[in-house]
């Protein structure tokens, strides 16, 4: 039987079907509806704030950096240990990254390396809660001296660093609901925001800039999360306490059996985990990728998340910057196991064992 790294969450059928009924009687199934509206209210008493929904993660970060109305050229200092779509929305929009390496012990964007990379064309910082792992937030916004810090929450839903919702660090936080997350709308995304006063723009950004049938205000895009989109959200939602305890209980069968040689990448002290990935690092490349090897032919599907380095894609290998030696290095040896809530304790055990072999 096939493994996947990851297998998406959907509720009952049959609750999904009764969620969506409504909407053939109102035939309203886009422009920020009932559905919409809904999920966006049952959000924010989730993450302790404002949120704005979008239509997948992608346009959630790039309605962000627009909303913060950035220099154009001016630069963004991020992480090259991350998906590619962190630095394409910094490009998108005009402006110029910055890579700085990472921490060793969790993967997120090292505030020892981010001082000596800022200077006069610094007009923001965003690191990335990669693996869900909080970043070093209090040092990150002692450092950044009144610069805008906007954080890559994709993989952090549900996750608190002590005892705070980790997208309510930093100026904004962006999540991702694509179908790989812990929490999902099949696709979409949100803006978490600190106040009111950020709301409209970030409407005005998913939907063309228009207030009323008759007003338009800004130049925005079309970034809305339809009614199915909703629907399925408000479903997941009532099931996250649930599958988040079940990925937690998948999550300690592997801890306390990985083999020697194999170490789990940590969340730093402090935070309670949405246990979205499970990030294991081996003492080199050849160890990883023979790992790697043995687990697809046996139908088991791994992913070297993140490998190569966004630094190393071709439309950034002509950046400039100084050196990355740990997300280098953390690159060539990382591995994310399967861990979803119907992963077996038997087919964890045979993971292991091919691990050990």
């Amino acid at each position: 039987m096939e493994i996947p790294v990851t297998r998406t969450s959907l509720p009952p059928f049959e609750e999904y079907c009764r969620e969506i009924r409504s909407l053939w009687d109102s035939h309203m199934v886009t422009n920020m509806a009932d559905k919409h509206q809904e999920l966006e209210r049952r959000l924010e008493a989730f993450l302790e704030g404002p949120v704005s929904l979008y239509a997948n993660g992608h346009l959630a970060l790039e309605a962000a950096i627009r909303s913060l109305d950035l220099p154009a050229g001016s630069e963004v200092i991020t992480t090259p240990f991350t998906f590619v779509s962190t630095v394409h929305a910094i490009v998108r929009c005009g402006l110029v990254p910055v890579f700085c390496d990472v921490r060793e012990q969790d993967g997120t964007l090292d505030p020892d390396c981010l001082e000596g990379l800022m200077g006069g064309r610094t007009s923001a910082i965003l690191p990335v809660h990669v693996y869900g792992h909080p970043c070093q937030v209090e040092r990150i916004g002692e450092l950044a001296k009144g610069i805008p810090v906007l954080y890559d929450a994709a993989h952090a839903f549900g996750v608190r660093y002590r005892g705070i919702p980790a997208v309510r660090f930093g100026t904004l936080s962006i999540l991702s609901f694509h179908a790989t997350k812990v929490f999902t709308t099949v696709e979409g995304g949100a803006v978490c925001f600190p106040s009111e006063g950020l709301r409209q723009r970030l409407q005005d950004e998913r939907n063309f800039g228009i207030r009323d049938k008759e007003t338009c205000e800004w130049a925005g895009g079309n970034a809305k999360l339809n009614e199915f989109q909703a629907a399925m959200g408000l479903c997941n939602l009532r099931h996250y306490a649930d599958e988040a305890s079940r990925r937690a209980r998948v999550y300690g069968w592997y801890r306390e059996s990985l083999p020697s040689g194999v170490s789990l990448l940590c969340p730093r002290e402090g935070t309670e985990p949405n246990y979205a990935y499970l990030p294991v690092l081996f003492g080199s490349r050849r160890e990883r990728d023979a790992a790697y090897g043995s687990l697809e032919r046996a139908g088991i599907h791994p992913r070297k998340y993140f490998y190569p380095l966004v630094s190393a894609c071709r439309p950034y290998q002509s950046i400039k910057g100084r050196p990355t030696p740990v997300a280098d290095s953390l690159s060539a040896r990382v591995l994310c196991l399967p861990l979803y809530p119907d992963l077996s304790r038997e087919e964890v055990e045979r993971i292991i064992g091919l691990l050990e072999d």
